[in-house]
């Protein structure tokens, strides 16, 4: 299992869009820095056919350590979470999409 880097998105981004390859690395930081914004803002980001990410409040609840079975507070945190779009979970399934179908 191969795991996609930044530069190779900025590389796909100048073989298909035709930006020099500055530009399409600078676009590419662009874009994630404005998801990145508007998820420390607390707001979910939604990407058309692919899927929504949302910060989410989890209240604070006892956990254990499982060597010793000491019970530990967790404190309340903002997680990250990704919900996938019906079309990307089509795709991955190679199934068609609603839409298609």
């Amino acid at each position: 299992m191969n795991t996609v880097t930044r530069a190779q998105l900025a590389e796909a981004v100048y073989a298909n869009v035709g930006l020099s390859r500055n530009e399409s690395a600078a676009l590419l930081e662009t874009v994630l820095e404005r998801i990145s914004a508007a998820l420390e803002a607390g707001d979910p980001v939604k990407i058309s056919a692919f899927g929504t990410f949302l910060v989410r409040q989890k209240g604070q609840r006892v956990g254990r350590n499982p060597k010793t079975g000491v019970e530990v507070p967790i404190l309340p945190r903002k997680v990250l979470s990704f919900r996938p779009s019906q079309v990307l979970k089509a795709r991955i399934n190679n199934e068609p999409a609603e839409d298609e179908a």
